[in-house]
């Protein structure tokens, strides 16, 4: 009886085992998925251009899920070595803390069962932060100081412009180490309480954005019960102040109409949208009203251009290229840049190896070279390098 005991409690914990091993990978292959392709035509023109642009990317959700960033798999969209193949100098990393069930881009209720947490236990992330989202942002960070730590030839934090400045002179003198810029998705990983910005601060992050997708402590989302007249909350607004005196960066991408326009109106204020598209180009619900992007770029933001069919009409490198030529037409090439939303829960035409596809593609369009060099990067380095903390 106690060998049969020992042996049912073995399986039952290589049962456990397996679901903790096996259970995320499944989950992330159908959220955040490479369409099949034939190798994007890239020609030899478009490589060596590529080769010498400084590239970077405005959002990627790839914390948020369990896997090492320093190994190259077939999940998702990124991580070190694909970064590396597709030439990137930075990678802004966004921590995830909660997601609505149901989501979708019209309306969700902050009080809706939240997808994350449950994600989160299954990884066995550290108890602290099954319940708390300031803690489960902080732990996302954690994880990639550790694989900074471990490979700081592979990756460095970015937390001043003199980091950003290093950086960019050892590619220059031919690293192939990439930055990464820590940003949280949404201000509800603050959890109401102000001094949980300085916390987030001085674990790295310079990045936030206001809303995800529901309202939060901030205010409105794009997405949320209030529509587009709920704007800044009070707290919001002790928020925007902080973060405006921490040089932070401050991201409307999902933050109602009405709260990126009192973001405007704040002295100091200089928004980016980080994972977007053009709404006369494609109009979707998650886009904003044109006139809205042309006064973000009037106060020297940044309109990141996503990926994704959702925000592009046409995930392939084609289609995407095609929305950035529609936001260069609106703002000016000087206010566009590259906001993938890789490993968002998204399904995109490439991954982070295959930008080169991408540079193709603006070749194609007729973007001329300066502008594509703008577009992939330059805009974004020009950015931070005004904004961050000078360090």
């Amino acid at each position: 009886m106690r060998k049969w005991v020992k042996i049912g409690t073995g399986l039952v914990a290589l049962g456990v085992v397996a679901f903790f091993g096996v259970a995320p990978g499944i989950v992330e292959n159908g959220q955040n998925r490479t369409t099949a392709h034939e190798p994007w035509p890239v020609s030899a023109a478009a490589r060596k251009l590529h080769a010498g642009l400084v590239i970077g990317d405005w959002h990627s959700d790839a914390l948020l899920w369990d896997r090492d960033l320093r190994r190259r798999t077939d999940r998702g969209h990124v991580d070190l070595p694909r970064l590396r193949d597709g030439n990137v100098a930075l990678q802004v990393f966004t921590t995830v803390t909660k997601s609505p069930k149901g989501q979708n881009y019209e309306h969700n209720t902050a009080d809706a069962p939240d997808n994350i947490t449950p994600l989160v236990m299954v990884q066995l992330r550290p108890p602290a932060s099954w319940f708390d989202l300031t803690e489960r942002a902080l732990d996302q960070a954690a994880r990639l100081a550790r694989v900074a730590e471990q490979a700081p030839d592979e990756l460095r934090i970015i937390r001043t412009r003199a980091d950003l400045q290093a950086l960019l002179d050892a590619r220059a003198a031919g690293a192939t180490v990439t930055g990464g810029l820590l940003g949280a998705e949404g201000g509800h990983a603050l959890s109401g309480d102000i001094d949980n910005l300085a916390r987030l601060h001085d674990a790295g992050f310079r990045l936030l954005g206001l809303t995800h997708f529901f309202d939060n402590e901030l205010g409105g989302s794009l997405h949320g019960e209030g529509g587009s007249g709920a704007g800044l909350s009070p707290f919001g607004h002790e928020v925007l102040a902080q973060m405006i005196v921490r040089d932070m960066v401050i991201d409307l991408a999902h933050a109602s109409p009405q709260m990126a326009r009192e973001v405007l109106a704040q002295d100091g204020a200089r928004p980016i949208v980080s994972h977007t598209g053009i709404y006369s180009h494609c109009p979707t619900q998650r886009n904003f009203p044109d006139e809205l992007m042309q006064a973000i770029a009037a106060k020297g933001g940044l309109i990141g251009i996503g990926f994704w069919a959702d925000v592009t009409c046409d995930a392939s490198p084609q289609g995407v290229a095609r929305a950035i030529m529609a936001a260069v037409a609106l703002v000016g090439a000087d206010h566009v840049a590259l906001g993938s939303d890789f490993d968002g829960a998204v399904e995109t035409a490439f991954d982070s190896s295959e930008l080169a596809a991408l540079t193709q593609a603006l070749m194609d369009e007729g973007l001329p070279e300066p502008a594509i060099a703008q577009v992939m990067g330059g805009n974004m380095m020009r950015y931070l390098a005004e904004t961050l903390p000078e360090g």
